[in-house]
């Protein structure tokens, strides 16, 4: 991408009224729009970060077995009464609208009735199970406070994925396996030294739940980790029974600000009872199955990334969901070297090498600081000298170093990276 042909532009000031961090750099860069509180749209640089999240969360949902499908936003209300889940007083982040004939409707907050129910017509026997589905979408809560920017949305990206198991058995072993495949998640965007499994309240969901909590001082949730055990507790479980069966005092626990970025629940049975989902086994009797649920915030997870890796006024993405993998940022002005940049610029894409070429008759000053509240780890810098001397200057942000590679061996060097 020529970042000429870009139609948004970086902004010079932060945002007014904007609180969160995350979103005054990612709306200063270009990354997101405002549209209130809240809500905010996905511009292409933010797009292509979201979508190299997603890549690497769908891998690891194949990894254990997931099948992708998408389901619809708008959701029934007797699903909804019959595991009373539908009163506000039970869930209070509904948004609901309705038909013209009047009849209403929810829009999704989360699936797992909707995707039980689809599912009865669907599994009937043992040996239709195990059954793991997950997909990407948009969900709206109707949340009180929305002060993190896109860290906690009344819309946004999730992945949602659930387990439909013959026994707890079979369910253990999946909920296991999928712990795994978050850790590796959060591992692969650059959070995983400071992401915990965290034992925490169900909420609307079920009595326990297992979150991933990142470290940090944006977040809104406080918890209880200690680091060589690598045991974790959210503060609103706290208390001396989830103490004696974790098997720890609460002076061994260092108390730390976190961001949620993940979480994971056992339904057992319940839901699957109420909603009529049974399975016959080998001598035809009925048996309830058993549910699992298990969602990444795909649009939060890239905010909790933004806080983590910016001080506000510069960026710098992980490698793996960075929006592009080298900026080449041109300094000459000179037609015949113009030329030759975009040549350079030509082969690097032939070379399958994604790039933003910063083709743009800027100053350089103006270009090196918008380069760095983009954020993308690599940097090569094309100006007269260097083209001269017959080298492309390669800056590797990450790790603070700078090379010269020959010109001809530039395509190969990158790729390399």
């Amino acid at each position: 991408m020529r970042q000429s042909q870009f139609f948004t532009k970086a902004k010079k000031n932060s945002p007014s009224g904007e609180l969160a961090k995350n979103a005054q750099v990612l709306i200063k860069a270009g990354f997101v729009h405002k549209e209130m509180a809240g809500v905010y749209s996905f511009l292409p640089l933010g797009l292509r970060v979201i979508e190299k999240i997603k890549s690497i969360v769908r891998e690891e949902m194949n990894t254990v077995g997931g099948q992708e499908l998408v389901m619809t936003s708008l959701q029934r209300k007797d699903l909804w009464e019959t595991t009373d889940r539908w009163s506000e007083e039970r869930v209070d982040v509904w948004f609901k609208t309705q038909l013209q004939n009047g009849a209403p409707l929810g829009l999704a907050w989360s699936h797992e009735e909707p995707i039980t129910a689809m599912m009865c017509e669907h599994i009937h026997s043992y040996k239709d199970l195990p059954v793991y589905v997950y997909q990407f979408q948009t969900k709206l809560r109707n949340e009180l406070r929305a002060k993190s920017g896109i860290m906690r949305g009344r819309e946004f990206l999730m992945k949602d994925m659930y387990s439909y198991s013959l026994n707890a058995e079979q369910h253990q072993i999946f909920y296991d396996k999928v712990i795994k495949a978050y850790l590796r998640v959060f591992d692969r965007v650059g959070l995983g030294s400071d992401t915990f499994v965290t034992f925490a309240s169900g909420g609307a969901f079920t009595e326990f739940s297992h979150e991933f909590q990142t470290v940090t001082d944006a977040g809104e949730d406080t918890i209880y980790i200690n680091r060589e055990r690598n045991i974790a507790i959210n503060e609103e479980v706290l208390g001396p029974k989830v103490l004696r069966e974790l098997g720890i005092g609460k002076d061994e626990l260092e108390e730390v600000k976190t961001a949620e970025v993940g979480n994971i629940f056992n339904f057992g049975t319940k839901k699957c009872e109420q909603l009529g989902l049974v399975v016959s086994d080998s001598n035809g009797e009925k048996l309830p199955v058993f549910l699992g649920s298990y969602g990444i915030g795909i649009s939060r997870l890239m905010g909790v990334v933004a806080e983590r890796f910016s001080d506000g006024k510069t960026m710098l993405w992980p490698k793996a969901i960075a929006p592009f993998s080298i900026h080449l940022i041109s300094l000459c002005t000179d037609e015949s070297m113009t030329s030759l940049v975009g040549e350079i610029y030509q082969k690097l894409l032939s070379a399958g090498v994604s790039v933003l070429y910063d083709d743009r008759p800027m100053r350089p000053g103006q270009k090196f600081a918008e380069s760095d509240l983009i954020g993308i780890p690599h940097r090569v810098i094309l100006s007269k000298k260097t083209i001269t001397d017959g080298v492309a200057e390669c800056v590797d942000r990450i790790n603070d170093s700078t090379t010269f590679i020959p010109l001809g061996d530039l395509a190969d060097h990158i790729t390399s990276l």
